[in-house]
């Protein structure tokens, strides 16, 4: 609740140091690691014996960050010319442009999504072929029934509403079934999330929209066609 600025920490034995400015957070973990109290520590206030010492063993490295409008690669051979020219002995290491940094940094969640996204892509399409091939097969194991109807004077237009209702009640039954054991399941995926929640309102309302969609085709398709065949030819049929 106070001014950090001109406030003096330190740690365990090690010199106390003034507080000379206030950052925002950093996160040096990963994308799935909320971002952690960080400290930059100033070499101008850390005595030599503390650097000799080195408890914490991060004083004897330093990060250079260069920013350029130019090539960053161009600028690899003068940074170390630069480096060697204070001290010969200095190594240069892990020379990367921020494009490779980030590239890095975000691989393996990376191919996990493509890996996940692949996976769940061919469920889908699994499922979109199964829902239609099934719903298809039982409207036209009706067409007998619908041949009946037609004979009798129903109108195409009630046949179909009753074919679809009756596709449509049982994918809301599988998609109440399915959603369930979404649910049950999307623990095991939080680790490979980022940005989004294991139960996303819109990927869950998609994934059924699709379903429900293909399931009315499935149904109206099929049903549409056994409306157009004569109703006696429909009534032969086995």
């Amino acid at each position: 609740g106070q001014n950090a600025l001109g406030k003096r920490l330190r740690w365990g034995g090690g010199p106390w140091q003034v507080v000379v400015g206030v950052v925002g957070n950093v996160n040096e973990g990963g994308l799935d690691i909320p971002p952690a109290p960080h400290v930059y520590r100033p070499y101008l206030q850390v005595d030599d014996r503390f650097l000799e010492q080195d408890p914490f063993g991060d004083m004897r490295a330093m990060n250079l960050s260069l920013r350029t409008h130019e090539d960053p690669a161009s600028l690899a051979t003068v940074a170390v010319a630069q480096v060697h020219s204070l001290d010969p002995d200095l190594a240069v290491t892990k020379i990367r442009t921020m494009e490779q940094v980030m590239s890095s940094a975000v691989a393996g969640p990376e191919f996990n999504t493509w890996l996940l996204g692949t996976f769940a892509g061919a469920a889908l399409v699994l499922a979109t072929i199964g829902i239609y091939g099934v719903l298809a097969y039982s409207v036209a194991q009706q067409t007998h029934e619908i041949g009946i109807r037609m004979a009798l004077g129903a109108e195409k237009r009630d046949v179909l509403r009753t074919v679809v209702d009756r596709g449509f009640k049982l994918t809301i039954i599988g998609v109440a079934i399915g959603m369930a054991g979404s649910f049950a399941v999307t623990r095991f995926l939080a680790s490979l999330l980022y940005g989004v929640k294991p139960t996303d309102p819109f990927t869950f309302f998609a994934g059924t929209l699709a379903l429900a969609g293909v399931a009315v085709l499935a149904s109206y398709i099929p049903a549409h066609r056994a409306t157009k065949v004569d109703p006696m030819v429909a009534l032969r049929h086995e």
